[in-house]
C-alpha cells in the first residue's frame, strides 16, 4: 500500500500535530515494511527515516495547497489512499482520503476558539469532513461531536487513541534544571493556557489549600500550581487571581519549554492538574501518568477516557472539589502511591504501535470501501 501524507504536518507550527505525525509514521514504517510513505510537500527536515518526500509547487496559504499543490502532486504520485492528518483536505480529486480530526472545539464551543469569528476556515473544515472517505479521530468523545457538528454518521469514524512517546518515563528530578520559580512541590499543569482549559478554577483551590496547610501544625510547604505552555490570554488573569487572594507565589507560568525541560517537570510534580471542559483527548494526562504522575483531571469531554479509574475525576466547576482533591493528593501518601501505581499500569494500555495498527486498518478500509463525498 503507498500512501501519501501531508508532508507539512511534519513543520507543522502546532506541536501537537508534529508530534502526531511523526510517532505516527515512525510507528506505521515499525508495523508494515510494505506500507511505502509519501510526503506530498513540505521541507522534509523532520521526516521519519523511511519516508520519502515529494516536491509539490508551492501556494502562500493553505487554500492555494488544498486546491492546487496537494490535489496535482497527489495525482503524479500514484497513491493508494492519501491521509490529511490535521482538519483540512484537498479540495477536488483525492480519493481515497483519510481525514484526522483531533476535537471539533471550533463548531461546537466557538466562543473559546481563536476561530470562532472566521468563517471561511469554518466552512473549510466542515467542507473536508463531508469529502473525507474516512475520519479517524482520537476518542469516542470526539466521534460523537463530529457527528452533532456535521451530520456524520458515526460508521465513517474510526477512534484511534494516540500515545504518549515512550521517553515520559518516570525518573529523578533535577531542580537545577527546572524553569524560574518552579520549587517543589507543585502541582502541573501542562498545555497552552486558555478558557477552556478553566485554569481559575484550579487556582482556586491551589489558593485553598495552601491556606489549609499555612494553618496546620506543624506547617508544610506549600504546593504551587505551576503552568507549562503558550499563553493564550489567560495568564495576566491568573497573576490576578493569585495576588488578589493574597498569595501571588501560588502560580507559576513558565511559558512554552522544550521537551527534555517537559519531562523534567513531569517527574519532579506532586499531582498533575487537568480541569479543561473541552479536550479531544488531553494528552498530558497520559504522559503524567506514563511519568508516575498521579492525576486530579475533569469528569468532562474525553478526560475520563483517558483517566478511567486510575485517577481522580472532579466536576470542572467544582472548585470545593477540586480542593478536596488538591488536599487528598497532597496529604494522603496511601492515595499518591496507589494513583501512581494505577497510572503506570493505565498508561500501557496506549502505545504508538496499536495508534499505527489501527490507522492502518482506517486507511485500508478507505481503498476498500471509498465514500467520495
Amino acid at each position: 500500500m503507498r500512501v501519501g501524507v501531508d508532508g507539512r504536518a511534519f513543520d507543522s507550527p502546532a506541536g501537537g500535530v508534529r508530534r502526531y505525525v511523526g510517532e505516527l509514521y515512525r510507528a506505521i514504517l515499525q508495523a508494515d515494511e510494505s506500507v511505502e510513505i509519501v510526503a506530498i510537500g513540505g521541507s522534509g527536515r523532520r521526516l521519519p527515516a523511511g519516508v520519502r518526500r515529494r516536491r509539490t509547487i508551492p501556494f502562500p496559504t493553505n487554500l492555494g495547497w488544498m486546491a492546487a499543490s496537494i490535489p496535482l502532486a497527489v495525482r503524479r504520485a500514484q497513491l493508494d489512499v492519501y491521509h490529511a492528518p490535521a482538519y483540512t483536505a484537498p479540495l477536488w480529486g483525492v480519493h481515497p482520503q483519510l481525514l484526522t480530526i483531533h476535537d471539533v472545539s471550533y463548531e461546537r464551543v466557538p466562543e473559546w476558539n481563536a476561530y470562532k469569528n472566521d468563517r471561511m476556515r469554518r466552512s473549510f473544515y466542515r467542507r473536508s469532513a463531508l469529502a473525507a472517505d474516512r475520519i479517524v479521530t482520537d476518542s469516542a468523545f470526539s466521534r460523537d461531536e463530529i457527528v452533532a457538528a456535521y451530520g456524520i454518521s458515526a460508521s465513517r469514524i474510526d477512534v484511534v487513541p494516540l500515545a504518549a512517546s515512550p521517553s515520559f518515563c518516570p525518573g529523578l528530578f533535577d531542580p537545577a534544571a527546572a524553569p524560574l520559580g518552579v520549587q517543589q512541590p507543585y502541582a502541573l499543569h501542562v498545555g497552552d493556557l486558555q478558557v477552556r482549559r478553566n485554569l481559575s478554577t484550579a487556582l482556586a483551590a491551589i489558593l485553598a489549600v495552601r491556606h489549609q496547610l499555612s494553618l496546620e501544625e506543624p506547617p508544610r510547604r506549600l504546593p504551587a500550581f505551576v503552568c507549562a505552555g503558550v499563553d493564550r490570554g489567560v495568564g495576566d488573569a491568573l497573576r490576578a487571581q493569585a495576588a488578589a487572594g493574597r498569595d501571588p507565589g501560588a502560580v507559576v507560568l513558565t511559558g512554552p519549554i522544550p521537551e527534555a525541560a517537559l519531562l523534567n517537570l513531569y517527574r519532579g510534580a506532586q499531582m498533575l492538574l487537568y480541569p479543561s471542559r473541552y479536550e479531544g483527548f488531553g494528552l498530558p494526562v497520559l504522559e503524567a501518568m506514563q511519568c508516575g504522575v498521579p492525576v486530579a483531571g475533569a469528569n468532562a469531554a474525553s478526560i475520563p477516557e483517558i483517566v478511567a479509574d486510575a485517577g481522580l475525576l472532579v466536576d470542572p466547576l467544582d472548585q470545593e472539589g477540586w480542593a478536596t482533591a488538591v488536599h487528598r493528593l497532597a496529604a494522603d501518601r496511601v492515595l499518591h502511591a496507589r494513583l501512581v501505581s494505577a497510572g503506570l499500569r493505565r498508561a500501557q494500555a496506549f502505545s504508538w504501535a496499536r495508534t499505527a495498527e489501527a490507522t492502518l486498518r482506517s486507511l485500508r478500509r478507505c481503498t476498500q470501501d471509498p465514500h467520495k463525498g
